[in-house]
Order: C-alpha cells, then sequence, then structure tokens
C-alpha cells in the first residue's frame, strides 16, 4: 500500500502541488490525468524519491520513502528517457539490468519474451544504440526495463506517448495480464482519456497540484473526464 500523507511541493512562493491525502491499495491500476503543469510528474518524482517534498510524506509498506532504502528493490519505474543508459544497445542495457538485478540468463529470456510482442522484433539484437531508437522504441525499452525482477509497484508516466496505435493496444494487454498475473501495482499518468480510462481501476485528477476528482467507479469514468476538460 502507498500513502500520500499532507503532500506539499513549493518553489519559493509558487506552490505547484498540495495534496492532502491518498491511499493506493496493493494491485489497482491507478490513473494519474490533469493539464500540463498540473503535478503529475511532480508527484510521481516525489514518490519515487527523486525529488524531495517540502512538507509532509509518502509512505510505502509503512516506510517513509525519503527515509527508507527497502522499498527501492520492490518498485519499477520509467518516466522519461533520460532514465535510460543511450549509450548502449538495448541489449547491453538489459545485460546490465540483469547483472544489478542478479537474474539468471534464463530468468531474462523468460522477461524479454514478455515483450516479444511488444518489441515488434525492433528492438533485441538490433545491435542499435538506445539514443539513436525511435521515441515509440524508447517507450519501449523503458517500460521493459521498470518490469524487471517483477516488482510490486510500477510507475510509467506517459506510457502511450509516440507509440503507434497497434503497439498502444499491445501495452494495454500487457498491463491487463501482468495485474491479473502477478497484482501488481501501477500508477499510470497520461494525457490519452481513452486508453487509462479503459486499464484504470481508479483515476485521479489533479489540476494545479490539487486533487480535483477521485473517479472509482468505471462506468463515469470517461464521460466526467470528458466533462471536465470540455471534450
Amino acid at each position: 500500500m502507498i500513502q500520500v500523507i499532507e503532500l506539499k511541493k513549493q518553489y519559493k512562493e509558487a506552490v505547484v502541488l498540495d495534496v492532502e491525502g491518498l491511499t493506493i491499495p496493493q494491485g489497482e491500476c491507478f490513473g494519474l490525468v490533469g493539464n500540463n503543469g498540473a503535478g503529475k510528474t511532480t508527484l510521481f518524482r516525489i514518490m519515487l524519491d527523486l525529488v524531495r517534498a517540502t512538507s509532509g510524506e509518502v509512505r510505502m509498506h509503512d516506510l517513509n520513502v525519503a527515509k527508507h532504502e527497502e522499498w527501492k528493490g520492490k518498485v519499477g519505474a520509467f518516466l522519461d528517457e533520460h532514465m535510460l543508459l543511450s549509450y548502449l544497445t538495448a541489449d547491453e542495457y538489459f545485460e546490465t539490468l540483469r547483472k544489478i538485478h542478479k537474474l539468471s540468463d534464463a530468468d531474462m529470456q523468460d522477461h524479454l519474451a514478455k515483450f516479444e510482442e511488444l518489441f515488434n522484433d525492433e528492438i533485441v539484437g538490433k545491435k542499435k544504440y538506445i539514443r539513436d531508437l525511435s521515441k515509440g522504441n524508447l517507450k519501449k525499452v523503458g517500460i521493459a526495463a521498470a518490469m524487471i525482477g517483477n516488482p510490486e509497484v510500477v510507475y510509467l508516466d506517459e506510457p502511450f506517448e509516440n507509440l503507434d496505435p497497434s503497439s498502444q493496444v499491445k501495452l494495454k494487454k500487457f498491463i491487463l495480464q501482468e495485474k491479473e498475473r502477478s497484482n501488481t501495482t501501477f500508477l499510470i499518468s497520461s494525457h490519452d482519456l481513452n486508453h487509462v480510462t479503459e486499464i484504470c481501476d481508479r483515476i485521479v485528477l489533479l489540476e494545479k497540484g490539487k486533487i480535483i476528482k477521485d473517479l472509482q467507479e468505471k462506468e463515469q469514468m470517461l464521460e466526467e473526464l470528458n466533462t471536465y476538460f470540455g471534450t
């Protein structure tokens, strides 16, 4: 379980995030939506201890993420391409992560096999540096990397962005299968209301750093979001 408690991020006089409370249970597919500048990425970065909050805290399994390290081995994340080692090929990158996670060659092959359909024979074995991959294929490498080691919790920021329609459908299918298979908690930030409402059990709408809506009735999610955003 993840808890956000009286969390605030402030730069000088500007408050960019102000979340009084948020609880995300294990196994939930949690969606985070909002306009640019709403504070979505800032919230994820604080939850991952990549940015320190001005006040408040984030707890995972009752541990303050800013004061403990144990939770990090249970979490995977892909927020942007800067999290990748761009000077390596995809194969070299996955091999580096295999060693970090202390997986066998067979375990890594089993892991990558789950992404065979999504990779579409464009990534593994191509001897192409990550920096030279398309934006969509960068995204696929990052998502596959985030899932290494069967993490309990996975953070994905705009996972559908830059993917072609076929890949978007494959990714949605994969996320739903993984959630069902392993009870993985997914936290997904997205501008794509259709995709996020299809796969998420719950969607929180963030605006100017505050939670405006916490939608948990799946049948009403898309209608309420479209009404809010005026689409």
